[in-house]
């Protein structure tokens, strides 16, 4: 039973990781162009993006760079300020 519980929990947290990852917006590296990539920077480094968003607030995005130079964003913050 114990086995049971943890595969359906196990799967809902897996299918709740993919539904919780963070979309592109206009402004951001993957928006309309989701095959980007990278030339010299090393597999699972990191680096940021910020921008300005059309309500004066700036954005700042975390992508991490894939083992075939593509890159995934991974977080985004938007400041409070506008």
């Amino acid at each position: 039973m114990k086995t049971i519980i943890s595969a359906a929990l196990l799967a809902i947290a897996t299918g709740s990781a993919a539904f919780a990852s963070v979309q592109p917006i206009p402004g951001s590296i993957t928006y309309e162009n989701s095959n980007a990539m990278l030339e010299k920077a090393p597999a699972g480094s990191t680096f940021f993006h910020t921008f300005a968003k059309g309500d004066g607030r700036d954005v700042r995005e975390v992508y991490k760079v894939n083992a075939d130079k593509s890159v995934t964003l991974v977080n985004r913050t938007v400041s409070n300020a506008s």
